[in-house]
């Protein structure tokens, strides 16, 4: 078979099957064009893709601005190593810095890697300007959290499929229950070793858990009385996702650092990726001000690919896609439709408990076990009626369409979830 040849969808599953490592369980479903909120199978059938690459693709599928400025980068120069400077990378971190409102950026590749860079610096601040005795350092994080599959990351999940037979394990971490602000009081006052507070501003993966209204808030205050420093995880909740520029803001929709509502909390730290390239390239960062990124010198931390000109390039044109088309915005105004209507839709059928989210980031509660292959069952037939979804932690189904997505659309989505469910 030569590689160009075209391929059924069975056979393009097979091939994975036969020569990829078993990492995944996708929907079988084989895709081989995106455009906007749509996404075509091999054979030529049409679907709306309501996962968005984990929110990767929150400006759409093959957005032209980012595809165009990709395609101009590769032309001139596309890699250089951190050895010597390119003439992109100082803009971008410019552009981006300005846009979120940091003095720094310390530009890498994945939402992991980008994870363990903000430890890094954190565990670096914490012996440096703390004072912690080296070695000594703690980091707080929640139960259920999802920052990526690294092995000191899973080294403080306790989800047991990401875990098991990967140890022994990272030391270094304290576990709280998530949106409990006593748990995190307990434990500063009884470590008084910690360098950081690591939080996703929603957790995504563990199921679209909201935390409660306040609750970021007044964690970060916590850190501050205690000199702790607040990371925000926004890979998957930042660019817009929830209705506001980073979940961390509050009641406002903004674009950028000017901001004129009333920002929820300011991370010490700010943890992005995914859509920070629109789903083009794979482009990560950490964010934080002078009084903290002084800490990182030459040779502490690095990427031969982090910073490429590339990079540099697909991420300035996405993060303006966001602003000029006021993603954030129609995030916020087209969730609310969407939490409302399949509110009212769970009102009248047994089979789904609940619905949650903020923005564009939903999840739907199935009213049956984690064990069960009820969401998957569901997801398989929203395939068949033209969406994509997928199920996360068994009975919960996620819906996260890209932020292009108009009201109708949105309305055309919405009633092939209510038919199928209904039918289901």
């Amino acid at each position: 078979m030569a590689v160009l040849d075209n391929l059924t969808s069975q056979e393009a599953i097979d091939l994975e099957n036969k020569y990829g490592a078993h990492n995944y369980h996708p929907l079988p479903v084989v895709l081989s064009k995106g455009e906007g909120v749509y996404v075509w199978d091999v054979e030529g059938k049409k679907y709306y893709d309501f996962l968005s690459a984990y929110s990767a693709v929150n400006q759409g599928h093959c957005h032209p601005k980012i595809v165009n400025a990709m395609i101009a980068q590769t032309k001139t120069l596309t890699l250089t190593s951190r050895a010597f400077y390119n003439d992109m990378l100082g803009k971008y971190e410019k552009f981006a810095s300005e846009f979120f409102g940091f003095d720094k950026l310390l530009p890498m590749n994945t939402g992991a890697e980008a994870v363990e860079t903000a430890l890094k610096i954190a565990r670096k601040w914490a012996y440096e300007v703390k004072g912690i005795e080296e070695n000594k350092a703690k980091v707080i994080v929640c139960e259920n959290n999802f920052h990526g599959r690294t092995t000191t990351i899973i080294s403080f999940s306790n989800d047991p499929v990401a875990r098991k037979n990967f140890g022994p394990y990272t030391e270094g971490f304290i576990k709280i229950e998530y949106d409990n602000l006593q748990a995190l009081k307990n434990a500063l006052e009884i470590n008084k070793n910690v360098a950081a507070f690591l939080v996703e501003p929603i957790q995504g993966e563990a199921g679209v858990y909201v935390p409660s209204e306040g609750y970021l808030a007044a964690a970060k205050q916590l850190c501050e009385d205690n000199n702790v420093l607040f990371i925000a995880d926004e890979v998957q909740t930042g660019i817009a996702r929830t209705g506001r520029l980073l979940a961390t803001c509050g009641n406002c929709n903004c674009q950028n650092k000017n901001c004129e509502g009333t920002p929820e909390v300011k991370p010490d730290i700010l943890i992005l990726g995914k859509a920070l390239s629109g789903g083009a390239y794979p482009v990560s960062a950490v964010l934080a001000n002078d009084a903290i990124m002084h800490v990182i010198r030459p040779g502490n931390h690095g990427s031969t690919f982090g910073g490429n000109p590339i990079a540099a390039a697909v991420a300035i044109a996405a993060l303006e896609v966001v602003a000029d088309e006021k993603l954030a915005i129609n995030a916020d105004r087209l969730g609310e439709i969407f939490r409302k209507e399949i509110g009212e839709f769970c009102k009248t059928n047994a089979l789904i408990k609940s619905v949650r989210g903020k923005g564009l980031l939903n999840a739907i509660l199935i009213n049956d076990t984690e064990e069960s292959s009820t969401a998957w069952d569901i997801c398989m037939k929203l395939r068949d009626n033209g969406l994509l979804a997928k199920p996360t932690h068994g009975n919960i189904i996620r819906f996260a369409p890209p932020l292009v997505i108009t009201e109708e659309q949105l309305k055309d989505c919405i009633a092939i979830i209510k038919q199928t469910i209904a039918a289901f």
